[in-house]
């Protein structure tokens, strides 16, 4: 299954609530106690993010005050016996917290995914527990993991409740990443308290939060319309639309995904928090190998620090190393959600990571033109079991990209095209799906096309040194074009997983 948010009452970063009231009001507040008591100003911080957690739903806020107490407390005592303790006692300090981590995700987000297979495997039906997942479960679970095993490797000197709490909290990266490591935040945390706000910060948060905003509003909002309309309706694709419905949500992840990092990253920058970036134009990837190493960064270096480096990384003979790429790349599916679905997309991504260390084991190189078509081709048709409800619906969608439905084109051509139609086995002339063979979904992709493969990320332009009333115009120009489309309730995809 696949968990469902409410998110009616959360502060979305691309409200009027949060653009206008809470990042504005938090950031004059933070600095202005800042000034007065530095740690003050930290603790308003951790309330704030609280806050913001907890306007979804107040009921998790219990569970993400003890999952951090419990994990802190490991923490705390890890550190602590870095020099005097047993291993012995260490590591079941360090499993012991590793459990808990797991067992509280497990419980909230694949319950009843496991229930269900062992009642299908059993012959039995177990009743499904239909437990709300708390928000952003999966992303703050894995940074206390990472910070627990940095404790029990002595990566760590020191800890204590405010830093770590701040650290986990962090509103600008609490729901949804990135998933960042404490060696690049907690420093951070500590000097920023005797510093005042820093105005090229500002400006660099302002212009990355715009860009967000237009990646979500006008690009990844706009291609949902598409990508839900052929996702709904699988059943009536044809080519056409089908590799509409395919492109729609390839590029509608993307930039709803990116907008929000942008975003966040923007926000933290006000507080002058420099967060890991998270996307490296991950569609001009000519291998997956490089695409992994674009997409989602964070969670990448998780998955090779966390899982792959502990399974015996590329230590062993090659078999070995292959293996721990595969099942490196399964759990990066299952962490994306409870869904067999989820397996069948980690496992394309393992396998073609498999496939990749062999093909560079040979004398044989393709083109980057050759490399960069099959790695977008292969990304773009594994994001359909990843967007997918069901396996019919994945095998409607392939089947209809392959032509097996037929050839159609709009009513609204019928009249030039006529002729053709017989001749060229177009068939039947499709009238239910204009809409996905609008002009306005070929101008929307291609815009979006234009914008992912042509345009500098939005780091390097964040990175770049712009004069102070061109960069502002940008701004502006940005907000206003977004202004438009924020009404229309949207949440952000990455929020569910």
């Amino acid at each position: 299954m696949r968990a469902q948010l409410t998110t009616e009452t959360a502060v979305l970063f691309n409200s009027f609530e949060y653009l206008l009231l809470f990042l504005p009001l938090v950031v004059c507040l933070y600095w202005a106690l800042a000034g007065w008591n530095p740690r003050i100003a930290a603790v308003a911080l951790v309330v704030a993010s609280l806050f913001f957690y907890g306007y979804w739903s107040l009921r998790f806020i219990p569970i993400l005050l003890f999952s951090v107490t419990v994990n802190f407390a490991a923490a705390r005592w890890l550190v602590a016996s870095r020099h005097t303790g047993s291993e012995a006692r260490r590591r079941a300090v360090l499993f012991g917290g590793l459990a808990f981590n797991v067992g509280l995700l497990g419980y909230f987000k694949y319950a009843d995914f496991f229930l269900a297979n062992i009642g299908t495997a059993l012959g039995r039906e177990f009743p499904a527990l239909h437990l709300a997942l708390p928000l952003g479960i999966s992303f703050f679970t894995f940074q206390k993991i990472a910070f627990l095993v940095d404790c029990y490797k002595r990566k760590v000197a020191s800890a204590n409740l405010l830093d770590y709490g701040l650290f986990v909290t962090f509103f600008p990266q609490l729901i949804a990443g990135p998933i960042v490591h404490h060696a690049e935040v907690m420093p951070q945390f500590a000097a920023v308290r005797h510093t005042g706000p820093n105005f090229e910060n500002i400006a660099r948060g302002l212009f990355l939060i715009s860009v967000g905003l237009f990646k979500k509003v006008l690009l990844a909002d706009s291609l949902a319309v598409f990508a839900d309309l052929g996702h709904h309706s699988y059943g009536d694709l044809t080519f056409f639309s089908a590799w509409v419905t395919t492109l729609a949500y390839t590029f509608q992840l993307y930039f709803d995904f990116s907008g929000y990092i942008d975003m966040a990253l923007g926000s933290a920058l006000m507080f002058n928090i420099e967060l890991p970036a998270n996307f490296r134009s991950p569609y001009r990837a000519v291998s997956i190998q490089e695409f992994w190493r674009r997409w989602h960064i964070t969670l990448g270096r998780f998955l090779r620090d966390y899982v792959f480096i502990p399974l015996g990384g590329s230590r062993g003979a090659l078999p070995a190393t292959l293996l721990n790429l595969f099942v490196t790349f399964l759990v990066g599916g299952l962490w994306h959600g409870a869904s067999w679905l989820f397996v069948l997309w980690g496992s394309l991504h393992g396998a073609a990571m498999v496939v990749h260390r062999l093909w560079t084991a040979t004398e044989y190189r393709m083109p980057r033109w050759a490399g960069w078509a099959l790695t977008f081709t292969f990304v773009s048709l594994t994001w359909i079991p990843f967007r997918a409800t069901s396996w019919d619906g994945v095998k409607a969608i392939v089947a209809a990209l392959s032509g097996v439905n037929g050839i159609v084109l709009p009513a609204r051509l019928e009249p030039m095209l006529h002729g053709l139609a017989g001749p060229f086995g177009f068939g039947k002339w499709l009238t239910p799906f204009d809409n996905l063979l609008s002009g306005e979904a070929v101008l929307t992709l291609a815009i979006s096309a234009v914008i992912a493969f042509g345009f500098p990320n939005s780091m390097d332009l964040a990175a770049r040194r712009a004069h102070g009333w061109g960069r502002l115009a940008a701004c502006c120009a940005l907000f206003v074009a977004s202004y438009v489309f924020m009404g229309r309730p949207s949440s952000f995809l990455y929020w569910q997983f």
